[in-house]
C-alpha cells in the first residue's frame, strides 16, 4: 500500500472512521485529496461489495443530490432504450469483474474460493449488483469511472452534472 499517513488522516476525516480494507488511493485530485479508495474484495472473511469506494464527502453529497433527483431511474430507462449505451454499461460491467479479479490479492483469491464465493464474485458487477443492465448506486459508478479514467455511467453524469469540474476540498 502506498497511501501516506497525510492521505490516511485525510481519508479517516471523510469517512469518519479508519478505513477496513483499504489498499491504495484509486483517484485523487489536484492538489492531492483523495476521492476514490480501492478497496480488498474480501474484509472479515466477507465479499466488500465495491472495489472502489468514493471518500470525497464533496463527491459524495453532489451525488447523493443527483440520485435523489431520480437519475438512477433516467439512467436504467436511457440503458434500456439506448442498445449503444447499454453496450458500453455491459462491457464496463465485465471490465469491472475482470479488473477486480486482477487486482485481488492471491491470499484473497484463495480465501473467496473456499467460502464458495466465487461464482458471487464472477456474476456481481460493479457496487455488487447482479442485473448488470441495472444501476445500484451511482456513488459506486462514478468511483470505478474516476479509477479506471472512464465509464459509459460516469461520462453520462460528467456531461450532466459536470462532476469532472466539482472542487473538492474534502
Amino acid at each position: 500500500m502506498s497511501v501516506t499517513e497525510q492521505q490516511l488522516e485525510l481519508v479517516e476525516k471523510q469517512l469518519g472512521r479508519k478505513p477496513r480494507g483499504l489498499v491504495d488511493i484509486a483517484w485523487q485530485n489536484k492538489q492531492g485529496i483523495p476521492a476514490v479508495l480501492q478497496m480488498r474484495s474480501l474484509v472479515d472473511d466477507q465479499p466488500f461489495p465495491t472495489l472502489y469506494w468514493l471518500s470525497s464527502k464533496d463527491l459524495y453529497q453532489a451525488i447523493a443530490e443527483i440520485e435523489t433527483g431520480g437519475e438512477v431511474k433516467r439512467i436504467e430507462q436511457q440503458i434500456g432504450l439506448d442498445d449503444e449505451l447499454r453496450a458500453a454499461h455491459l462491457a464496463d460491467q465485465q471490465r469491472y469483474v475482470d479488473l477486480r479479479w486482477k487486482m485481488m490479492a492471491d491470499n484473497d483469491r484463495q480465501r473467496i474460493d473456499e467460502l464458495g464465493f466465487t461464482e458471487l464474485f464472477n456474476s456481481y458487477g460493479i457496487g455488487g449488483i447482479r442485473h448488470w443492465d441495472k444501476v445500484r448506486c451511482l456513488h459506486m459508478q462514478y468511483a470505478y469511472h474516476l479509477a479506471v479514467g472512464g465509464t459509459a455511467i460516469g461520462q453520462l453524469l460528467d456531461e450532466r452534472f459536470a462532476l469532472q469540474e466539482l472542487a473538492i476540498h474534502n
